[in-house]
């Protein structure tokens, strides 16, 4: 049996039986005027953070779900679409779309703003998506990109490329490690399939967006997210995982490489009311802009005595440099 075979099969089970904290943290539950999410979506809340970000979400965007849970994101995203097949969830799970399906009739019941067919439940594979070349505003996945293997990761992330529009932007959630695993956890498929040995650090992470093509990376949050630990796990150490929250955003890739947001930012503070590097980044005195990690390098160099630069918070919200 292969590891996605495994994969198919935690997730049937946990489709029929709804099993609460399976795999990851639960992700955030919106409190919205007028959006109600059932409990049964509530307990097959398999993310381990949020996808769903309200600045993504204006103009009426098309919205695709890649891995659709019992479709409590894609309610939450039909919150803010509210049109006919605004928002696509797509599953190669069987019994996940049927339980999708019947959550959303309870969404209908508890939301009166709320109709299924705001939803199209499709099912397909994330390496083959069944999407059209640059149709979609929104792409995003909670907990899943974690669980596949290196070449199987990178058709899925280019699946999601080429689904997007120019300037779409791919939201995900996924665990990450700075700290090397063993073969033995990285090659058990059930642990993989739980989300906890596929993590990657977050530079290989975002490395492999850049090298789809993605021009300018956001990293949202990063928090605590689980332990392995020697008495239940096979290793040897005790493993911090981490869960990140990224958006990758189909913008053409800039002569100089990515701009990659980690949350750094400048300030200036001399003897002028502003700093004017010439290359497109004007800093008010006093004022914090936050910088992609690129500008920082350059700032940097400069050698200065009256800009500071911080370290990454790995939490950006907008309003950057670039």
């Amino acid at each position: 049996m292969s590891y996605l075979e495994t994969t198919q099969n935690v997730y049937k089970e946990a489709a029929l039986r709804p099993n609460i904290g399976l795999c990851c943290t639960t992700n955030p539950i919106w409190e919205l005027p007028g959006l109600k999410i059932p409990k049964i979506m509530q307990e097959m809340n398999y993310g381990c953070g949020s996808t769903v970000h309200a600045r993504d979400l204006t103009n009426n965007p098309k919205i695709l779900y890649v891995g659709v849970g019992g479709g409590m994101e894609l309610l939450q995203f039909s919150y803010f679409s509210r049109q006919k097949n605004g928002v696509i969830g797509v599953d190669v799970v069987d019994e996940m779309l049927e339980a999708s399906s019947r959550n959303f009739i309870e969404a209908e019941a508890q939301n009166d703003w709320f109709n299924s067919d705001f939803v199209n439940l499709r099912k397909g594979d994330a390496l083959n998506l069944p999407v059209d070349d640059g149709s979609i505003d929104v792409a995003a996945q909670n907990c899943l990109f974690n669980i596949f293997k290196e070449d199987d990761l990178k058709k899925a992330v280019a699946e999601m490329y080429r689904v997007l529009k120019p300037h779409g932007r791919l939201v995900m959630s996924d665990p990450t490690c700075e700290q090397p695993m063993n073969n033995t956890l990285r090659n058990d498929d059930h642990l993989r399939a739980l989300c906890l040995s596929g993590s990657l650090p977050i530079k290989e992470y975002i490395k492999l967006l850049t090298d789809t093509g993605f021009g300018t990376i956001e990293v949202r949050a990063r928090k605590p997210y689980r332990i392995l630990d020697p008495k239940h796990y096979p290793t040897d150490e005790m493993i911090y995982i981490e869960s990140i929250e990224v958006a990758a955003i189909k913008d053409p890739m800039p002569e100089d490489g990515p701009c990659v947001f980690t949350g750094k930012a400048a300030i200036y503070f001399g003897e002028d009311d502003y700093f004017d590097d010439k290359k497109g980044h004007v800093l008010l005195k006093n004022q914090p802009l936050a910088i992609c990690d690129k500008t920082a390098s350059t700032l940097t160099a400069l050698n200065r005595d009256d800009i500071f630069i911080s370290d990454s918070t790995f939490h950006y919200d907008g309003g950057g440099c670039c």
